[in-house]
């Protein structure tokens, strides 16, 4: 599959019309559990959001003959669209009833579904709010292991918690797919640990020019279209 280590006129991110648009389009539905009185920490939700994507791709249902396999091709076929919504209470209890997979951080909870077409949310799930979704770390971010994969933030783009789920939804899925198998074996083995850290802007310009996975976004939502967002910097493609 394309990526945007080299943006083509196929690439599900790139921000012109091409190929892909004329697929029928599909969006991975994510929906990040934000209760009123114990809402999860902003980089632990986007790190469990990512891990999510990584779960959701690696499941034996979504691919071979598994039962979300065409969901998945479908989707991967168009543009990687992932929207990100939020919910509680009894809104969250009727998202867990809804065929998918929660993943777990030390806050926060994601549930990631199989892909549905553009125009064909489940109700349970489309009636959720997307807009607005913000976070915030209360205690201070340690340092990324240097040594585990990290997810680069642009620090000149200023993006609410949901939109930046799904940008490193996106990051986490580019590295997967230009990982050798024996690589993703491993990730997949250890439970796929990652980080997600904002980089530091005297460091960005290096990681964008480094080669690595890096996402530029179609410019649907908050930012403008072809901005760099993230930067998937894992060992195993350096």
């Amino acid at each position: 599959m394309d990526n945007d280590r080299t943006p083509s006129a196929d690439s599900p991110f790139r921000p012109d019309p091409g190929a892909r648009d004329a697929a029928p389009q599909y969006v991975l539905p994510l929906v990040v559990r934000i209760e009123r009185a114990a809402p999860p920490a902003r980089t632990d939700a986007l790190e469990t959001a990512a891990r999510a994507v990584l779960v959701m791709l690696a499941d034996e249902r979504s691919a071979g003959e598994g039962e979300w396999a065409r969901a998945m091709r479908d989707w991967q076929d168009a543009r990687i669209r992932k929207v990100v919504r939020r919910a509680r209470g009894a809104e969250w209890r009727r998202a867990e009833a809804l065929p998918g997979i929660t993943v777990t951080g030390r806050s926060a909870e994601v549930r990631v579904f199989p892909p549905v077409p553009l125009d064909g949310w489940p109700k349970d799930l489309a009636r959720l709010q997307v807009s607005g979704t913000d976070l915030d770390d209360l205690a201070p971010v340690p340092p990324a292991d240097p040594a585990a994969p990290v997810l680069w933030l642009n620090p000149a783009l200023g993006m609410s918690a949901g939109k930046a789920m799904a940008q490193t939804g996106h990051a986490a899925q580019l590295a997967w797919w230009d990982l050798p198998d024996e690589a993703r074996a491993a990730w997949r083995a250890t439970g796929f640990p990652l980080a997600v850290r904002t980089a530091d802007p005297s460091h960005w310009p290096a990681l964008t020019a480094g080669g690595l996975p890096t996402v530029r976004d179609a410019g649907f939502t908050e930012i403008a279209p072809g901005s760099c967002t993230v930067v998937a910097d894992h060992p195993a493609l350096r």
